[in-house]
């Protein structure tokens, strides 16, 4: 395990929570410590963790490797921060991102030719993990003259097949 100073902050907030709860018990102040110093980690690692890694969004970020954007489409998610910052994939050619990424998952809807555009092609990235997540993360590739203009990340609603919209 890794000491951090958000770690060692954590800690020492939830011994001051204990010592407070165990001083209403008993008003021995070096029992309470005691008591409180001996609970810290076992409070910290069984309630204080799970419940941050519940309402936390965060994960893991991973430099893009396209064998695993293939093989593992549900952490794709882990993978397109990285992707966008380093501009890995601006410029390429719809070739270059159908052999990188694979053939698209679907193209966006144009309104104004009433039909798909094919310039725009969309990925779909996995769900973050989260106990309130309640949409999952897309991404758009825009081309224009058959090279990636743009990356534009995107979160969609999650449905299921028996849900109306």
């Amino acid at each position: 395990m890794i000491i951090t100073p958000l770690l060692v902050l954590f800690l020492i907030l939830v011994f001051v929570l204990l010592f407070l709860f165990l001083n209403t018990v008993d008003k021995r102040k070096w029992l309470s410590a005691l008591i409180s110093l001996v609970l810290t980690p076992f409070a910290f690692f069984f309630l204080f963790y799970p419940f941050l890694n519940i309402i936390s969004s965060y994960h893991h970020q991973k430099y893009f490797d396209s064998e695993a954007w293939a093989e593992k489409p549900s952490l794709r998610y882990e993978m397109i921060d990285n992707t966008i910052e380093s501009d890995l994939l601006i410029g390429a050619s719809k070739e270059k991102i159908t052999t990188l990424l694979g053939k698209e998952e679907w193209l966006s809807w144009d309104d104004a030719k009433k039909a798909h555009d094919t310039n725009k092609w969309n990925y779909g990235l996995g769900i973050e993990p989260g106990a309130l997540t309640d949409e999952r993360e897309c991404v758009e590739i825009t081309f224009k003259d058959d090279k990636v203009i743009s990356i534009t990340p995107y979160q969609e609603a999650i449905t299921f097949g028996n849900e109306k919209k």
